[in-house]
């Protein structure tokens, strides 16, 4: 069994994230009065869950990309905008 501080330590995180994931249910522990304490192989699944690679979408799904607003002709710089009246330095 680990306690929440060798969780956070292995982690280089914060005790008290370790203890929101347990309030959460992402990281399941076994309370004891005051204490908790998380199975090693609960750890180790969690972590083994959580930097396992997630498959690569192929599915245009994250909105409309520059060639959809660009014909593929040049784009000339923006010409300045003219001073407010009473401020063109005279």
């Amino acid at each position: 069994f680990l306690t929440v501080a060798e969780v956070a330590e292995m982690l280089k995180i914060n005790q008290q994230t370790v203890r929101n994931w347990i309030d959460q249910g992402s990281l399941p522990a076994l309370r004891m009065g005051r204490r908790v304490r998380i199975k090693r192989s609960d750890f180790e699944r969690v972590l083994a869950e959580s930097y396992s690679p997630s498959p690569v979408s192929t599915e245009r799904d994250s909105g409309p990309s520059a060639d959809d607003f660009w014909n593929g002709e040049p784009v000339g710089l923006a010409e300045p905008a003219p001073a407010p009246p009473g401020q063109d330095g005279r």
